[in-house]
């Protein structure tokens, strides 16, 4: 008996009550497991992956964390086209017991459109709770795969890795007063809904029969059920990882064209990505013919409308973000379209908010503020920072005025920006647990702006060697002095 299979077994009496799941003990199972895949992908031992795949797949401990992931994730209440949330113990126990193979066939897919910022429609499919946690299971076996054939530079849908290590790597490559001065902003049309089924089949190191089952389930829209030929759908768990297997290889394919001198480098984040040259005539005539030449057995071609070439001082948005250089600096601010997008819902939030309490609408916008500040605060956004707050506390003074049109001023601030001193700014006291406080609105100049450390392009979770440099990542132990 293998140690995984002792250690499944170990885990029968607690599995009886979903509560009782030792959650860390199933998670080093499935862990150890990865990494023996990892490393069998390493040593290019094809025939022992497979049997490790199936090893993992086939794992009590990988079958509970599968749906605890379903289950926990922020669609866990958006049911499939059978209508199905598993919401209780017995439920989900039961689900991750019967996650098998054999016999399974994929319900269709449930068709959903969301707004994009273009004001046409993005189409989400969402796939039964079952299609989803078996999905979740082989996922686990296909990520070590994936992380170890990555590029060195591909931030999106990656464990341990985000925008903000795709950002630093651009001033590392733009930054400097030798650098290339010319980018190409990448963007690949339709990238999910366009991926060749033959190439994700033939090229995948996955059971190649449960994948075309998905691939091919198809989607059920207005009554009618749809065939899908081509593409992994968006909102499917698995298809994050479809797309970079898909696209992983076109950073050594772009930077095979450059010669010494020629400063040619590359950055993608999913199907968004940047590539670097030293003039304009090497990134028409050379980069984005290898990139339209890798992309086509694939099914993918660039977007004509987003796919442009600029000068860095004239600047460019990236993840949200403008990167520019004035000068000899380079900066990495807030893009004028999300403030836009932020002034709007702040604006919604506080102008559909005259009849709830002064808590309440804190409630709503601190979060917003918050999460929106965290995401920009490693470039140099106090500026923006700054001017966001100042909008912000005109539109509360105004929901002021609106609130009591015969209240003096002076009433006013007493009443809504009082309650944390003088300088505390729109605040309410609370009483919480007993305990009294004040609740204040949260500041964007608050925010601490700091520079970010880029992960290392080499490093990936489920090697062993950086299982403690993810840890201190995780604690974002660098910031201890």
């Amino acid at each position: 008996m293998t140690v995984e299979q002792s250690t499944d077994a170990s885990l029968t009496p607690a599995s009886r009550y979903w509560k009782a799941i030792n959650w860390p003990q199933v998670r080093q199972v499935v862990r150890r497991l990865q990494m023996r895949i990892a490393k069998a992908t390493q040593a290019e031992r094809h025939r022992k992956v497979q049997a490790l795949q199936w090893l993992l797949t086939h794992s009590r401990a990988a079958k509970l964390l599968a749906v605890h992931r379903v289950t926990t994730n922020r669609g866990a209440k958006t049911p499939g086209v059978d209508n199905v949330i598993w919401r209780t113990g017995k439920q989900k126990l039961h689900a991750a017991f019967n996650l098998k193979r054999h016999g399974y066939r994929p319900q269709p897919l449930r068709r959903l459109y969301i707004p994009k910022p273009n004001g046409k429609l993005r189409p989400l499919s969402i796939p039964a709770m079952h299609d989803r946690a078996l999905q979740a299971l082989y996922a686990l076996a296909l990520a070590p795969i994936a992380e170890t054939l990555a590029d060195r530079n591909s931030y999106g849908f990656r464990e341990g890795r985000r925008c903000a290590d795709a950002l630093e790597q651009c001033f590392i490559v733009l930054s400097q007063k030798s650098c290339a001065p010319w980018v190409q902003e990448g963007d690949i049309r339709a990238c999910f809904d366009e991926i060749s089924h033959p190439w994700l089949l033939q090229h995948v190191p996955m059971d190649k029969q449960l994948l075309a089952k998905w691939l091919q389930a198809g989607y059920w829209e207005k009554g009618q059920l749809f065939p899908t030929s081509k593409g992994t759908p968006q909102g499917g768990l698995i298809s994050p990882l479809l797309a970079n297997l898909a696209l992983d290889g076109m950073e050594q394919a772009v930077t095979a064209v450059g010669r010494r001198g020629d400063k040619v480098h590359f950055v993608r984040y999913a199907d968004d990505f940047i590539a670097t040259g030293a003039n304009r005539q090497l990134l028409e005539q050379k980069v984005q013919p290898a990139q339209t030449a890798f992309l086509q057995p694939r099914g993918l071609e660039l977007s004509e409308q987003k796919t442009v070439i600029t000068h860095i001082q004239a600047g460019f948005d990236f993840l949200g973000h403008t990167v520019r250089k004035y000068g000899d600096k380079l900066l990495i601010t807030p893009a004028k379209s999300k403030v836009k997008i932020l002034r709007q819902k702040i604006s919604q939030k506080i102008q559909s908010a005259l009849g709830l309490s002064q808590e309440a609408l804190l409630r709503q916008l601190n979060p917003l503020l918050r999460g929106w500040a965290n995401y920009y605060r490693n470039g140099a956004a106090k500026e923006t920072f700054q001017a966001v707050d100042h909008y912000i506390f005109h539109k509360l003074r105004r929901w002021a005025a609106r609130r009591h049109p015969k209240k003096s001023q002076a009433w006013k601030k007493r009443k809504y920006f009082s309650a944390a001193g003088e300088t505390g700014g729109f605040s309410v006291p609370i009483q919480r647990r007993g305990k009294s406080g004040v609740l204040k609105l949260y500041r964007l100049a608050s925010t601490r702006i700091e520079r970010h450390i880029k992960v290392k392009g080499q490093a990936q979770p489920y090697d062993p060697q950086y299982t403690k440099y993810f840890e201190q990542r995780r604690c974002f132990a660098w910031r201890v002095r």
